[in-house]
């Protein structure tokens, strides 16, 4: 059963925010999932997934191109991603199914602490998965810098 990371963005924006948490599983030796609704927000995000820090390299790929089972880092817009993901980054309101948990080692759910819609979305997204069983943990950066905000289920 998957821990699930609930990620609160007030200080900083997705594209900032994403090379942390992506750099993170590819250290913890994951293939990930980089899920979001749109095509073209995730063209976007692939542009800026190119321009980490001087130095940095963040292999990565869109879905749909001929090695996406070799990608380390698959950006798509819907389930069943050919990498053979260990963890699963929503973004952008990206609907996780009843069950999916399972199929993975972590899951997060990052949204704009700003936009209330995204804000209650995850909320019932913490009730839904928190009642099921999951455990979970709610990161917020309210203070400035990432701290754990609550937890549940561990």
């Amino acid at each position: 059963m998957a821990e699930v990371y609930f990620y609160h963005l007030t200080r900083s924006a997705l594209e900032e925010a994403l090379p942390v948490l992506l750099e993170k599983s590819l250290a913890a030796g994951w293939r990930v999932e980089l899920r979001g609704t749109s095509a073209e927000r995730m063209h976007w995000l692939d542009e800026k997934l190119w321009l980490v820090p001087e130095g940095g390299f963040l292999p990565h790929g869109l879905a749909g191109g001929p090695h996406d089972s070799a990608q380390p880092v698959l950006l798509t817009t819907g389930a069943g991603a050919a990498n053979r993901p260990d963890a699963l980054i929503l973004t952008d309101g990206a609907v996780l199914a009843d069950g999916e948990p399972d199929c993975f080692v972590r899951v997060s759910l990052v949204f704009d602490g700003n936009d209330p819609e995204a804000v209650q979305s995850a909320r019932g997204e913490w009730k839904r998965l928190t009642g099921a069983g999951h455990p979970a943990r709610y990161w917020s950066q309210e203070s400035g810098r990432w701290a754990e905000a609550a937890s549940k289920n561990l």
